[in-house]
């Protein structure tokens, strides 16, 4: 029994029978386009999907970086509505062919990057959402310290049985112990289901936060809270510390920007997923003005710490659920998909997501990076180097290229074959590396000098400031422009192959 279990063999997974993929190696049920019967997300399940993570902790606290660099409250709301509404366009952009051709983010990319350096990105995007997988894991573990505090005032008193260097003490940890245990079922439910889950937080978490801000707002009038609130820079220093702002606003969702494919091919139709265009400025616009009312855009935990025991417990609650939901759509679903396309053959989303549990939850110890790394902390942040021109080329590349030059013809089984048509030049597409060498490397000095600020790099800095921008929109016309200059005519096709073929099946009792 045992050595059954440690053979390869017995983990091996099967794709569909109508899959495009040669064979089993490179595709399986989670990773083939989804089925008619699968298509279950309608236009009210992205509105409560919205809604949902719009209500989590870091978009509560993202004015906070705002007023400390010297903007005001309307000059960090105006960042944040004019970042989201950014990332919003590109969010339906980017959505609708996933929606069209029911196909997630790592097996799209494979049209634009070829097939093996899309594996590139892939990577890049498993790193990234297993470290903000253990981060979020912890937030949510200061929600469940709260709330037994508020159950049982004397643990606060539980002693320290832990080394001082391990950044965590014995309560801290039993607290991430138990956030995880709650987190883990949640994530075993499949992207057709989780819908329901997001539905309860856009109930729960923004009555709640509602209910937080009038307490606040009584409390503390908003005459009072954001009179005090005023600009501490002025003339260019307040135009780069604004720009800045408001590519921290797009580095928020930047990750999901690149794969919101992995949601949307769960359409029932295109048009499906077009509101977000609407709601993701405004209901991220009003969160940022809830953090900022309410706390000054402080962190939320600290600020109910000293609160009755019954609405510091409900108020953590809301915030343990808003961390849930947010953690799981934004982080693990998205790590679940890349490593799903790492390893077909053995990993689906719901084995990808018990790995991207203990990987990102702890074999990362994120109370350490916490404790002890800033630097590595900034160079996380300053991810969005890369997910700018990802997020430039699959625009470029699913929106102008397959409209302008590729007339929407698409060969979906080439997307699933090392050796289609959108292998390239051995797996590599020469116009996005390129686009990739001129949009990133300016960005790294500015990079450098935020991990370690006693490197100088001059002026700099400020491509660094706008990095998303800059690499998104410089990414997005080189890979356009050499596309049209130098096409790939290998992947020109006189009609597109789009649907599944269901070869017939044998009636025949006796077989």
């Amino acid at each position: 029994m045992v050595a059954n279990w440690l053979n390869p063999s017995a983990w091996a997974l099967e794709p569909e029978q109508s899959t495009f993929a040669p064979t089993s190696r490179w595709s399986n049920k989670d990773m083939d386009p989804v089925p008619v019967h699968l298509r279950t997300w309608a236009t009210w399940n992205y509105v409560a999907y919205w809604i949902s993570d719009a209500a989590n902790l870091p978009a509560w606290e993202l004015a906070s970086s705002m007023l400390a660099v010297g903007l005001n409250w309307r000059q960090a709301l105006a960042a944040i509505a004019v970042g989201h509404t950014i990332i919003a366009v590109v969010m339906v952009l980017n959505g609708t062919i996933g929606a069209r051709l029911h196909v997630g983010f790592p097996v799209l990319n494979r049209s634009s990057f070829g097939f093996w350096f899309s594996y590139f990105s892939v990577l890049s995007r498993v790193i990234l959402a297993l470290f903000w997988f253990g981060i979020q894991t912890y937030s949510g573990s200061e929600c469940v310290n709260q709330m037994i505090q508020a159950i049982w005032p004397s643990a606060v008193r539980i002693p320290n049985h832990l080394s001082p260097s391990s950044g965590i003490t014995t309560r801290g940890m039993m607290c991430y112990f138990i956030y995880w245990i709650i987190q883990f079922p949640i994530m075993l439910i499949s992207p057709q289901k989780i819908r329901y889950f997001f539905l309860f937080k856009a109930m729960i978490v923004p009555a709640a936060w509602i209910a937080i801000l009038i307490w606040a707002m009584v409390k503390v009038p908003p005459n009072i809270s954001l009179a005090n609130q005023q600009s501490t820079v002025s003339g260019s220093a307040l135009v780069w510390a604004w720009f800045s702002s408001m590519n921290s606003a797009l580095g928020n969702y930047a990750t999901l920007a690149v794969n919101i494919p992995d949601f949307t091919r769960y359409a029932k139709n295109e048009r499906a997923q077009y509101i977000q265009a609407i709601l993701i400025p405004t209901l991220f616009t009003l969160t940022g003005f809830v953090g900022i009312a309410v706390t000054s855009a402080g962190k939320p935990t600290t600020l109910i710490a000293n609160w009755n025991r019954a609405p510091k417990f409900f108020a953590a609650l809301s915030y343990l659920i808003a961390t849930l939901g947010t953690n799981i759509s934004a982080n693990s679903l998205s790590a679940a998909n890349d490593m799903m396309v790492l390893f077909p053959r053995y990993i689906n989303i719901r084995r990808g997501q018990i790995i991207c549990a203990i990987l990102g939850g702890w074999a990362l110890a994120p109370w350490e990076i916490l404790a002890s790394a800033p630097g590595f902390l900034n160079f996380m942040s300053g991810y969005t180097i890369f997910l700018g021109p990802f997020a430039g080329i699959m625009v470029a590349d699913v929106n102008f290229i397959y409209w302008l030059v590729h007339k929407c013809k698409v060969d979906v089984p080439a997307m699933y074959d090392h050796k289609g048509r959108y292998q390239y030049w051995n797996g590599l597409n020469w116009r996005v590396a390129v686009a990739l060498l001129f949009s990133v490397f300016p960005s790294f000095p500015g990079l450098i000098s935020s991990i370690n600020p006693n490197i100088k790099v001059g002026n700099s800095i400020h491509i660094f400031d706008i990095a998303w921008l800059y690499g998104f929109f410089t990414a997005g016309f080189l890979h356009w422009s050499l596309s049209m200059l130098f096409p790939a005519h290998e992947t020109f096709m006189d009609a597109a192959v789009l649907e599944v073929y269901e070869p017939e099946k044998d009636t025949d009792s006796s077989l």
